[in-house]
This record gives structure tokens, sequence and C-alpha cells, in this order.
């Protein structure tokens, strides 16, 4: 899956323990209703995030992560996150191409004879 639109944040890396970090970036989708996506990189992915700065236009190739955990009542809960492995800059919008110059004008046939059988098919 992908998400793209522009970058609005990116917040330092979190080295939440000794064996795992993480970097998250927020996408704001450019769209009628645009969202403001949280997208998280770990590990070396991270690294991924460090040419980038807030205001270019990116596509983020995601992942969509789920798990249950049960706390200590007993109760089940269920988590979500969006996991980015790949991200890469959009281009800047090409001018649109010069329209093609119209074909040249064509004289109506003068030599036309109702004598002559029709060949065509149809």
């Amino acid at each position: 899956m992908e998400v793209t639109g522009k970058i609005k944040v990116v917040n330092p890396e979190q080295q939440v323990s000794a064996s795992f970090r993480k970097r998250e970036v927020v996408v704001t989708t450019e769209e009628q209703y645009p969202q403001h996506i949280m997208i998280e990189f770990t590990q070396d992915k991270c690294d991924l995030l460090n040419n980038y700065s807030i205001g270019e236009a990116v596509k983020v190739s995601i992942n969509l992560r789920g798990r249950e955990w049960v706390n200590p009542q007993g109760e089940t809960r269920y988590f979500n996150s969006i996991q980015g492995w790949r991200i890469e800059k959009l281009a800047a919008e090409a001018p649109a191409a010069a329209p093609m110059p119209a074909a040249p004008a064509f004289a109506p046939a003068t030599n036309l004879n109702e004598d002559e059988p029709d060949d065509l098919p149809f």
C-alpha cells in the first residue's frame, strides 16, 4: 500500500529499548478532505527519513500492522499501526505538454461519380 502527500512533521528518532528504535513522520494527503497520517519507521528504516523535510511531496510504501493485547484484568484490546518501509520524493509537477498542431485540412473531394458502384462493405 502507498500513501502520498506532503510531509507535515518529521519527529526525531526514539530509542524505545536497547534493541528497538523508531521514528515517525506525518504525511498530509492532498484530497478533498486531507488526512494527517502518522507513519512509523523502525530499526534501520529510521535512517530513510534523514534526507526529508517538512513540505516535501512524498510517496510512502506502508504495511498495516495489528496486534492483540490482554490487560491484567483479562480484557482483550487491539492496536493498529502504519509501518513505513520505503519513502521517495515525488517529482515537481511538469508543465503541461504543448498541444499537438492540428492536422492540415484536406479539400473536399470533387471527383465523385454516383454512377460508380460502391465497394464499401457497409
